[in-house]
């Protein structure tokens, strides 16, 4: 694991909450493989109350505009998900574009990325891909960014646990035939947790990622978080010439923008 990068990415995170006030108070065959997405058994759902820490709300959300049918969390996914502007200069869509609305990731014993049929406590689920183009001594940057909706905030809350879990019971794993991550190390934090104040649960993983094509060992980033029943998550996969602090920036400012999305989603008006 990076220390560097991880120590970089929660200096970032902790100017998130200026960028939120700002946005708010202005008006108004992909690549997620490694999304870490499960829907386990769920306990009751909370509504539209997220108190952190302290008392006070992520999302004071209306329970009204939370999605309960299929139909409404993908519209919701749409206002949601990043696009390639989320990212920064530079960032192209990949071919295909979206995908995994029927697919879920799944790591098997053998530490081997599967996809599965969502389950029924999952309402919707998309992963949208990206990429960098190679130029100026840099390979080609590839990203991904994942939305998904579960019935519960429970459901949720258990795919944030078994997506830590799964970086500790397989520190290597395949993404697919001819990608592998590897030397992963993870940190989580809770609200209110070393100033993190941007989202209930956040999961940061940093490694090695090496594929048949890009060759490597190259910079590899994860990034989940967790408000009610909604996750998020970016993943970057090095090529030659980008650095840790490069792909963490990067996703650290798409996974910002679909929090602050979120808000105006689904938060209470006036």
């Amino acid at each position: 694991m990076s220390v560097r990068l991880l120590l970089a990415v929660a200096g970032v995170l902790a100017a998130v909450p200026l960028l939120l006030v700002t946005a708010c108070g202005g008006g108004g065959g992909g690549d997620g493989d490694a999304a870490r997405k499960r829907p386990g058994a769920s306990p009751a759902a909370t509504g539209g109350e997220n108190p952190g820490a302290t008392g006070e709300f992520v999302i004071d959300a209306d329970p009204a505009r939370l999605p309960t049918t299929r139909k409404a969390a993908l519209r919701l996914i749409g206002q949601v998900i990043a696009d390639p502007e989320s990212f920064g200069p530079g960032v192209v869509a990949r071919t295909p574009y979206e995908s995994g609305q029927g697919t879920w990731p799944v790591l098997g014993a053998d530490c081997v990325w599967q996809q599965r049929e969502p389950g029924h406590g999952v309402l919707a689920t998309l992963t949208r891909s990206f990429e960098v183009p190679a130029g100026e001594g840099k390979g080609p940057l590839r990203l991904a960014a994942i939305v998904t909706v579960h019935r519960t905030d429970g459901g949720a809350r258990w795919e944030m646990a078994e997506s830590l879990e799964e970086s500790m019971r397989c520190p290597t794993q395949q993404l697919r035939q001819g990608e592998f991550i590897g030397g992963l190390g993870a940190g989580a934090l809770a609200w209110g947790e070393a100033n993190q104040v941007n989202s209930e649960d956040t999961l940061v993983e940093s490694g090695e990622f090496r594929s048949s094509e890009l060759g490597g060992p190259h910079p590899y980033f994860w990034q989940q978080d967790r408000i009610l029943r909604f996750t998020f998550a970016v993943t970057a996969k090095g090529a030659k010439g980008w650095t840790d602090a490069e792909i963490g920036d990067l996703g650290v400012q798409a996974q910002s923008a679909m929090l602050m999305r979120l808000r105006e989603a689904v938060g209470k008006k006036g």
